[in-house]
């Protein structure tokens, strides 16, 4: 069990690094379309939400099981891990393939260059990396044998509305983002 949760944990640093590395790597441009209305109040809210969720897998990751679903989890671990790598993969994979077009959940923009990328995971569907972040939460959960996986059900309609408002900017800022919507799913390949 130890060497799952090293597992667990060091995805989480690789997760967040990545993320650190290729924000840090972005020319800083002003926004051409910010999210209308949203105050520095919400955006530091979500950003502070966001720690405390890292901090809180972390922290799970170092103590006995929370809440647990079986006596013995070794059955539901496997699931857990294949669905963590999974998550994992896709998200840092549609990250990377992002490039310079990602910006941040909190301050959801259009920046000045950005074009529609539809090519690698995002030949298949829209959000990868919100797909890819909530396979990662699930597994990781389910690896630990925690009934916390119910809670990323609670996360799916936030998710759905970021996706959502992020769609409605896109469409009216990007040239060619209705053509990608109509042949692209937003979330599994084909279904959904």
């Amino acid at each position: 069990m130890t060497v799952v949760r090293f597992y667990l944990l060091a995805g989480l640093v690789v997760h967040k690094a990545v993320w650190e590395l290729l924000k840090r790597r972005q020319p800083v441009a002003a926004p051409t379309s910010p999210r209308a209305g949203e105050s520095p109040g919400v955006v530091a809210g979500a950003k502070t939400a966001k720690l405390l969720v890292l901090l809180g897998l972390v922290a799970q990751t170092l103590v006995p099981e929370v809440l647990p679903i079986a006596t013995d989890g070794a059955a539901l671990r496997p699931l857990g891990l294949a669905l963590y790598t999974l998550g994992l993969g896709t998200a840092l994979l549609a990250r990377m393939q992002l490039g310079a077009n990602w910006a941040d959940i909190e301050s959801a923009q259009v920046l000045p260059c950005q074009k529609v990328v539809s090519g690698g995971l995002y030949r298949f569907i829209r959000h990868p990396i919100y797909t890819g972040d909530l396979l990662l939460l699930a597994g990781f959960e389910l690896s630990l044998n925690s009934w916390l996986v119910l809670g990323v059900a609670l996360l799916v309609p936030f998710v759905v509305h970021s996706a959502v408002r992020e769609e409605r900017m896109l469409r009216a800022a990007l040239a060619g983002y209705d053509a990608y919507c109509a042949r692209t799913k937003r979330f599994v390949p084909y279904v959904v």
